[in-house]
């Protein structure tokens, strides 16, 4: 190992990246360089890389909306298409925003838009403990962190108070789950991907409940596929949330937003 160590190069690294199955081999050489302090370190980095581990698993973070949102291994990666969600949910928000982030992973989706308004009170939730100690770790003193199932770890006072609702359910239908990219298959947590039957199970069980903690004039957010959204505007709008389908072609990213009527 330390004479494999000694003998990395960027043009090293490139090659066995790209061997390795790496699109983006010269930006994944780049970050691992960056995140090494000595050539052991590099040789180990790239190993576990190679391996097949997801690379903000291995470097311990993710880029998301301009912000470096650490990433424990085991927890699912903030995908850059759901930046388009935060931007939805900030040109939504009140000055003054109480915001939930259900489905939390990382935490990232809650403090990205916190970070973008001038005054929030963020609640965050995830069902996975590790996620739940990850996203304590990015929300820091921004916010608090509940481990428990959608809605029911939430204080009862947040009840017809929230502006805006973020909840990156798992929308991947449940047989399609075993043809994603290993990376996600598997060391990302199933609970995380799987949305049930038709990927909407989780959908259908946030939307049953986001009217009673919306306040009016708030809104719920979620993100699914473009073959999902019909059904997904459906389900939103089916308990009486005024429901629409924003798309972001540049991100390949697709978001339903429910309104409480005011």
């Amino acid at each position: 190992m330390q004479e494999f160590a000694s003998q990395l190069t960027f043009s090293t690294l490139v090659t066995t990246l790209r061997s390795a199955g790496c699109v983006f081999a010269e930006d994944e050489a780049e970050l691992l360089l960056s995140a090494a302090a000595g050539p052991a370190e590099l040789a180990a980095l790239l190993e576990r890389r190679v391996s097949g581990l997801p690379l903000e698993h291995v470097i311990g973070w993710a880029e998301f909306c301009g912000l470096r949102i650490l990433v424990d291994p085991g927890v699912f990666v903030p995908r850059r298409r759901t930046e388009f969600l935060v931007r939805q949910a900030a040109s939504l928000a009140p000055d003054r925003a109480v915001v939930v982030d259900l489905c939390c992973g990382t935490g990232a989706l809650g403090r990205a838009l916190a970070s973008s308004l001038r005054e929030v009170e963020l609640h965050a939730a995830d069902v996975e403990p590790a996620a739940v100690r990850c996203a304590r770790r990015n929300v820091g003193g921004l916010g608090t962190v509940y481990e428990g199932d959608l809605f029911e770890p939430l204080p009862r006072s947040l009840r017809g108070r929230v502006d805006v609702l973020l909840a990156n359910v798992p929308y991947v239908p449940t047989d399609d789950v075993e043809l994603l990219p290993a990376e996600a298959r598997v060391h990302e947590p199933r609970v995380a991907l799987d949305g049930g039957g038709d990927g909407l199970d989780v959908l259908r069980r946030v939307v049953a409940e986001a009217t009673d903690w919306l306040a009016p004039g708030g809104s719920l957010l979620v993100e699914t596929s473009e073959r999902q959204a019909a059904r997904a505007r459906e389900t939103v709008g089916s308990t009486g949330l005024a429901a629409r389908v924003v798309v972001s072609e540049e991100l390949y990213a697709t978001v339903v937003v429910g309104t409480r009527p005011r």
